[in-house]
């Protein structure tokens, strides 16, 4: 099993910007895959953000420009650098740890607790 634990959320305005980490602990020789989800109320949980143990990345359109996700693969760690953000960002953030396999398709196999981000107009 691989735990993950969050941790950065909060209150910021508009404009502003938050730093969320993850670290993922366990039996994590299997993983080659993190990222960040965010569920809104009332949507579906979407793709914020991915990157695979070599570096390649991957966003949704929506924050293309304002986010960055890195890792410190000797620390186990992966951050979600969150700038210029909107209140339609507010959501439930979720780090994810899983696979990408010879055919590039990723999947998530484990999740954290879930980081509440709110942003006031």
């Amino acid at each position: 099993q691989v735990q993950l634990v969050e941790s950065g959320g909060g209150l910021v305005q508009a404009g502003g910007s938050l730093r969320l980490s993850c670290v993922a602990s366990g039996s994590i020789f299997s993983v080659s895959a993190m990222g960040w989800y965010r569920q809104a109320p009332g949507k579906q949980r979407e793709l914020v953000a991915g990157i695979t143990s070599g570096g390649s990345t991957l966003y949704a359109d929506s924050v293309k420009g304002r986010f960055t996700i890195s890792r410190d693969n000797a620390k186990n760690t992966v951050y979600l650098q969150m700038n210029s953000l909107k209140p339609e960002d507010t959501a439930v953030y979720y780090c994810a740890a899983g696979r990408v396999d010879s055919s590039s398709q990723w999947t998530y196999d484990y999740w954290g607790q879930g980081t509440q981000v709110t942003v006031s107009s």
